[in-house]
């Protein structure tokens, strides 16, 4: 009788085992499919913020499109037009242009 409560124990186990595997599975495509993109995303994007000069045009996160004219260590004031300037939090910046690429309104 003892035989039989072990023998129902390692089946029991195993089946667990077996069990899980979907969710493991489910786990490792999350992560190759969401949050590792995203990750790299977001490493991409502090690396321009921190790289962001005077003299870029830069998108903010409202959508404004100006240059930078200043730039410390949690501020970059940005100069939407002639003598507009606004000053904004560094990692509101959502995208650094590349020199040459003129805003959608110009």
């Amino acid at each position: 009788m003892l035989d039989f409560l072990s023998a129902g124990a390692g089946a029991s186990g195993q089946s667990a085992w077996v069990s899980m595997l979907p969710l493991i599975g489910m786990a490792l495509i999350f992560w190759f499919l969401i949050i590792r993109p995203q990750m790299k995303r977001q490493k991409e994007h502090r690396a321009k913020v921190e790289a962001m000069k005077k003299g870029d045009q830069v998108v903010t996160g409202g959508g404004l499109v100006g240059k930078v004219v200043k730039v410390d260590e949690t501020y970059v004031e940005v100069e939407l037009a002639q003598n507009v300037r606004v000053k904004a939090v560094k990692h509101t910046v959502t995208d650094v242009l590349a020199p040459g690429t003129a805003p959608a309104n110009d």
